[in-house]
């Protein structure tokens, strides 16, 4: 087989890592994690040997930073699909499953993810890659360390080769409870939405299960204006796909689906808690970035890319500071960022 081809997807909004991450500046444009930005460090994990450039599918509005900072990071796009409108993620991932050659395997990866053992991660996608050659599409499955109740879930079922089992079912994001009984039984992991398979294969697939996106995809690209790298599928011939998941459009329905379960240090870093989380903390467990002076302040984390912060005295705060505006939640409640965001909106 060629070499992976990995397919970036890139249209996320990042809107409960506000006020840093906004529609026009999303979070995989940032360095939240390392000296990188998110996006960049994505990249990084499939590039060198045994991997082609990238297929990046964002956007439109993105163009120009995506370009510049995979160029300036040594790894410019083969192809950088940009959508009119979000229309969920088996529509992205049809855009780069008929633009890459038909044979090839499709690394498919969310821009704005981290994961720290990148060794486990390549010798996942190498105890996966014969699987594709023979038809399989390939989920791989974090191995969950907590009931959390924001990720779907997968029951990984019987071994099939070495390091690969059948993906015996697809469950969406369940309930505390039903969560707790799903990790206590060892059977489940977690759907990072990381997917290995040939671009035919995931193309003959929504020709069985999904034919009407199909369509409305292909016509998009049949008619799309090229600049350089840069494709612009159709609007009207896109707008008239479904809105669908991939695992809903396709996953759990098709017959060969295997899963890898993996731990490599995983995080869709979904909020400011999360990235509390998996950083670097200092004695009193804080975590701080930029311009951050804290005294007797225990467990809290503050970041700015601009005006100085200054805590004193304080405990389980987030504290985020970005161009005019300032958040201030207490650790534990970061995913009411969204409603937060809906209340300014209305208000």
């Amino acid at each position: 087989m060629s070499n992976i081809v990995p397919v970036i997807l890139s249209g996320g909004s990042g809107t409960r890592l506000w006020p840093m991450s906004r529609p026009e500046r999303p979070k995989q444009f940032l360095s939240l994690t390392a000296e990188e930005t998110m996006l960049q460090l994505t990249a990084g994990r499939a590039r060198g040997e045994g991997f082609a450039e990238p297929i990046v599918v964002a956007n439109a509005a993105h163009a120009d930073e995506l370009e510049e900072q995979l160029t300036s990071a040594g790894m410019p796009a083969q192809a950088l699909i940009l959508e009119p409108m979000g229309r969920n993620t088996a529509p992205a991932i049809a855009l780069a499953a008929l633009t890459a050659p038909a044979d090839s395997a499709l690394l498919v990866m969310p821009s704005d993810h981290v994961i720290n053992d990148v060794d486990a991660f390549h010798a996942a996608i190498r105890a996966a890659h014969p699987m594709v050659d023979d038809g399989w599409l390939v989920t791989f499955g974090i191995t969950p360390d907590a009931p959390e109740t924001g990720y779907g879930y997968i029951r990984v079922g019987d071994a099939i080769a070495p390091g690969v089992h059948r993906a015996a079912r697809f469950v969406e994001k369940p309930k505390r409870d039903v969560a707790q009984e799903m990790v206590a039984s060892g059977d489940y992991a977690w759907n990072g939405g990381i997917f290995l398979f040939r671009a035919d294969a995931f193309v003959e697939a929504l020709r069985t299960f999904c034919p009407e996106m199909l369509d409305a995809v292909t016509r998009s690209l049949d008619a799309a204006r090229r600049e350089g790298v840069r494709i612009f599928p159709d609007k009207d011939a896109f707008a008239a796909s479904p809105s669908d998941s991939i695992d809903y459009a396709v996953m759990e329905k098709a017959d060969r689906v295997a899963v890898v379960p993996v731990s490599m240090g995983w995080s869709d870093v979904g909020s400011w808690d999360a990235l509390h989380a998996i950083s670097e903390r200092d004695e009193g467990g804080n975590v701080h970035g930029g311009e951050v002076v804290m005294l007797d302040s225990r467990n809290c984390l503050a970041r700015s890319d601009g005006v100085k912060i200054a805590m004193v005295g304080v405990e389980d705060l987030i504290v985020v500071a970005s161009g005019n505006d300032v958040l201030i939640v207490p650790r534990g409640r970061s995913q009411d960022v969204k409603l937060l965001l809906d209340a300014m909106k209305n208000g």
